[in-house]
């Protein structure tokens, strides 16, 4: 394959690690935002192997990340400071080339250096600069008590920074024991196991918990199903946050008249925009912890292997290393 060549303000990066989210495989089957052709991967470690014209840094050699997110800076949403609703929103490894590759081409702009991280960290950045988005979007008050459903990557770094973020208490709900041990490790006040054959069981549980509902509750698993039981699981005044990415035509049924009555307030949340320093730091600092979340490495020919992993309840986070 022909390596790539950077233009003025780019910069040729080796590729150590991409993380594996649930995104690329929507991405895979046309969804979300993607374009063809496309080479996916969007949670990348990497190293500098050449410059573009105009650019001296980061030096040759020095270790990054990615933070994949272009905007514009020129339509109407950039103007106005919102950028993640960019008219030309492009995502490396959504809608432009990723990281599950050799060698990738990358603004240099976009390049955050990782110092002393050990790589398995580091990987993480994006998916945490996403979890920091949501919890921007979420806006705690402090002393919330909160339920998030979900104990995958995401789940398991949102539950840390919505402790930061004014959480007293933070519930985690999902169907796999070995991730809600995780979860519990990683700061988790409550743990409910959820069966899928019997989810009334886990919604009394949690109802047991919090008999007034939770002040926030966050979906981040992408389940329709999950996502109407959240509303009934939401205080009267609370806020519900879709973080997981369910199908474009998927639709959940919820009563307005609930909605209305009850004041609850419910939010999305798309991506990042201008996060992963915050989250480089934060890992960097030691206040997100990924210790136990990576369980499998693979090289770029077992891709297929990585999206079966997706679907695998003992698989919590694959990585893709090339070298492999």
């Amino acid at each position: 394959m022909q390596t790539p060549t950077p233009g003025p303000g780019e910069a040729l990066l080796t590729i150590v690690k991409t993380g594996v989210c649930g995104t690329d495989e929507h991405l895979l089957h046309g969804g979300f935002i993607a374009t063809f052709p496309l080479v996916p991967g969007h949670e990348m470690v990497a190293e500098v192997a050449a410059h573009g014209d105009g650019v001296t840094w980061p030096a040759i050699g020095t270790r990054v990340v990615v933070d994949n997110t272009v905007f514009c800076g020129e339509c109407s949403a950039c103007r106005r400071g919102t950028q993640l609703y960019c008219e030309k929103f492009i995502s490396l490894g959504c809608n432009a080339p990723g990281g599950f590759a050799e060698q990738v081409v990358v603004r240099a702009s976009k390049l955050y250096p990782i110092g002393d991280l050990d790589p398995d960290i580091a990987v993480f950045t994006e998916p945490t600069a996403c979890a920091m988005h949501g919890v921007d979007v979420l806006g705690l008050s402090p002393a919330s008590d909160v339920l998030i459903f979900g104990a995958g990557p995401t789940g398991l770094i949102l539950a840390q920074l919505l402790r930061m973020a004014g959480a007293a208490r933070v519930t985690v709900a999902a169907p796999t024991a070995s991730k809600l041990a995780l979860a519990a490790q990683h700061g988790a006040a409550h743990t409910v196991q959820m069966d899928r054959s019997n989810p009334r069981a886990a919604l009394d549980r949690l109802r047991t918990i919090a008999p007034e509902g939770f002040d926030a509750v966050v979906e981040a698993t992408g389940s329709t199903a999950v996502l109407e039981s959240a509303v009934s699981l939401t205080r009267t005044g609370g806020t519900l946050l879709v973080y997981g990415l369910a199908g474009e035509n998927a639709t959940a049924a919820i009563r307005p008249y609930e909605v209305f009555s009850r004041e609850l307030t419910i939010k999305g949340s798309f991506a990042q925009a201008n996060c992963i320093g915050r989250a480089l730091f934060a890992l960097q600092s030691g206040v997100v912890s990924t210790q136990g979340m990576i369980t499998s490495e693979l090289g770029l020919a077992d891709f297929g292997q990585a999206l079966d992993n997706l679907k695998d309840s003992a698989q919590i986070k694959s990585v893709m290393v090339p070298q492999l």
